[in-house]
């Protein structure tokens, strides 16, 4: 065996990355004088020359080499800017000698970045048509507030236990937040894009992930509204809260590992008689083909995400404040009050009692369970008030077989010795 030089593997890379984004610009390039001016041998070429110069000159004349292509590219755009006002061809040039140059010292990054950077190119008249035709004003405006939430206030945020007892840590809190959001807005595009052809149980799965309170609410109002959508509204009711069961397991994750290993086995049951009776009533469903219109607006609230993290900011103060007074049962009759409003601040309120070492992961099971179950009573006032008795006749058996599942899971957990 012949072992090969490193440089000549890097080299290779660069090659490849100039060749495999020379081709996707060939294929547009057109032909004629109005032709684009790069193609593939350009590029190749280009990026080679980025790598050779680093090998050869360092980062000086690297810096040097790039600089020329910028030049060379802001003359050819400025010959062709009436037959072609884009720029991606002279970017995507530029991008692939920086490409090239760092082949030789991140090969696999640069490869990398490289498919990344032909995908993005490839998929033009997709993304065009994806940012004009199906993206709403609504949805771009929380896509921006998403990065700004995400990129901009998160980084910002203190990170350290604050407030009354040290129970509250700013920067986690916003992490949930963060989560919750981005739960939120991957329901809310299962259910625009997959609702109106799978029907009212899909759509109720996904809408679960924004909230399977107002998931059921829903589907009882629109049981109210047509009788014929009876067993697929159930359908997606009842598999909603297979959602809720998802949703708190990332949020345990998020906030306590140790958590959501002794939650596992009341989570997993409770999951599992969710997934059984939901897909009883999803095949009396099939028969009617009831279809669900899709939905449209936003993709998630902030002012909710920032009340639930107001209302997690308070159960926790509570939560410690019961703990100091009362000790652990003060934990269990703070989230027992919370589960009213959303089962997941009281789970995330235990679970960050665990994570500040405040209780141990075992304690936790009792308050999380607690506040799942009066989260269910919530859930079965909603159902009977929303769809009238025969909606409600149907829900709350599967709602209350969840619940108790998930009380039964307590007793054998294979991930706690």
């Amino acid at each position: 065996m012949f072992p090969i030089e490193p440089v000549i593997l890097n080299l290779a890379v660069a090659l490849g990355i100039g060749l495999l984004i020379g081709a996707e610009r060939e294929r547009r390039k057109g032909a004629g004088p109005s032709r684009a001016p790069a193609g593939i041998r350009t590029f190749a070429v280009a990026s080679v020359a980025g790598a050779v110069s680093f090998l050869a000159g360092g980062p000086v004349l690297f810096a040097i080499l790039t600089a020329g292509v910028v030049v060379l590219v802001a003359v050819a755009y400025w010959r062709g800017r009436e037959d072609d006002p884009g720029l991606t061809t002279e970017v995507g040039l530029t991008v692939t000698v920086l490409l090239g140059g760092l082949s030789m010292q991140r090969p696999a990054l640069a490869g990398g970045l490289g498919v990344v950077v032909v995908v993005l190119l490839a998929s033009k008249s997709r993304l065009h048509r994806f940012v004009g035709s199906v993206l709403t004003e609504d949805e771009l405006q929380d896509a921006l507030v998403f990065a700004a939430a995400t990129l901009v206030v998160l980084p910002l945020v203190p990170d350290r236990p604050m407030g009354p007892y040290g129970a509250l840590n700013p920067h986690a809190i916003w992490v949930i937040v963060i989560l919750i959001m981005a739960i939120s807005a991957a329901g809310y595009v299962a259910v625009r894009f997959l609702g109106a052809r799978f029907g009212l149980p899909l759509a109720g799965l996904a809408s679960g992930f924004i909230s399977s309170t107002a998931t059921i609410a829903a589907m009882g109002a629109r049981v109210a509204k047509a009788k014929e959508t009876l067993a697929a509204a159930v359908a997606g009711a009842v598999l909603s809260t297979i959602a809720t069961v998802l949703q708190m397991a990332l949020v345990l994750a998020a906030t306590s590992m140790p958590t959501l290993l002794s939650l596992a086995g009341p989570l997993a049951c409770a999951g599992l008689a969710a997934a059984v009776y939901g897909i009883l009533f999803t095949g009396l469903a099939l028969r009617q083909r009831a279809d669900a219109e899709p939905q449209k607006g936003r993709a998630f609230s902030l002012p909710a995400a920032c009340l639930f993290a107001l209302t997690l900011s308070v159960i926790l103060v509570a939560s410690a404040a019961l703990r100091d007074a009362f000790g652990e049962d003060g934990v269990i009759v703070a989230a027992a009050l919370a589960g009213f409003a959303d089962t997941h601040a009281a789970a995330i309120s235990a679970a960050s009692l665990v994570a500040s070492g405040k209780l141990t992961a075992a304690d936790a099971v009792l308050p999380i369970l607690a506040g799942l179950s009066t989260n269910t009573l919530s859930k079965m006032l909603l159902a009977a008030s929303s769809g009238g008795v025969s909606f409600a006749a149907r829900v709350i058996p599967g709602l209350i077989l969840v619940a108790l599942a998930a009380w039964a899971g307590a007793f054998y957990n294979p991930f706690v010795r």
